[in-house]
């Protein structure tokens, strides 16, 4: 749960993508076993860093994967990710927050991944984030 004056930022981008993404697209926080008969899937996970002004505003760095069964699949889904969160959401409101500055770094690479019969594309955002009110 959200502290008063914050936002969870998982949850707002889950809900975001996923109303972009459509319902051929599990968007999620937590992966299972079973990731490889739910492809695509993508992974939002809040990082263990970036900072916040102890009021409202968050710079939340965030990671973004999708996983894919094939290298071009993962590679395309995670370039258009990165353009609806630079393009729509930044400078935009969701249910919860407004959203500032998004920039990626790094942007959309492949990442290794253990089973080696899916492919994993990710990139981390630094995102500037308050709630609305």
């Amino acid at each position: 749960m959200a502290a008063v004056g914050s936002v969870d930022v998982e949850l707002e981008l889950i809900g975001w993508l996923q109303q972009r993404l459509g319902d051929q697209v599990v968007v999620r926080d937590e992966l299972d076993n079973e990731l490889a008969k739910q492809l695509p899937t993508v992974q939002v996970q809040r990082v263990p860093a970036g900072s916040d002004d102890g009021l409202r505003l968050d710079r939340a760095l965030v990671d973004v994967d999708v996983y894919a069964a094939t290298r071009g699949d993962a590679i395309a889904l995670a370039a258009a990710i990165r353009g609806l969160l630079l393009a729509e959401l930044r400078g935009s409101r969701t249910a919860g927050a407004v959203w500032g500055r998004i920039s990626s770094n790094p942007p959309p690479a492949i990442r290794p991944y253990e089973n080696t019969a899916l492919r994993r594309c990710g990139a981390t955002y630094q995102m500037f984030v308050h709630p609305v009110s």
